[in-house]
């Protein structure tokens, strides 16, 4: 049998007591982690969306210089059309806005 002293009574019994969070307060700090997690992996998925842009610029660059220096031109607009295409039929509407910007970005305004 242990004894407890009425020093270690009282303390015990003024330690604070972990209460458990309510129903919305445990739902706000889960949403509060679910959304952290997704902003984390969103900032890894756009670094790596940056990185692809950035490699395609450069094939890009590799392919007008290949086109202009046999006498080509620099831009190659049934080319485009495939492209917008691709992107529009996986993406709709908004795909075409996104190729258009990506191909800017790429070869420049034309």
């Amino acid at each position: 049998m242990t004894t407890t002293t009425p020093e270690a009574a009282t303390a015990c019994e003024a330690a604070p007591t972990a209460q458990a969070p309510t129903a919305p307060e445990a739902a706000a700090t889960t949403a509060q982690a679910t959304i952290a997690g997704a902003r984390e992996r969103i900032d890894v998925l756009d670094d790596r969306i940056i990185g692809l842009v950035q490699e395609r610029m450069a094939v890009s660059a590799v392919v007008q210089q290949a086109r202009i220096a046999s006498g080509g031109r620099r831009v190659h607009l049934s080319r485009e059309m495939e492209i917008l295409g691709r992107y529009r039929d996986a993406l709709g509407r908004p795909g075409t806005s996104l190729a258009m910007t990506l191909l800017e970005l790429c070869r420049g305004r034309i």
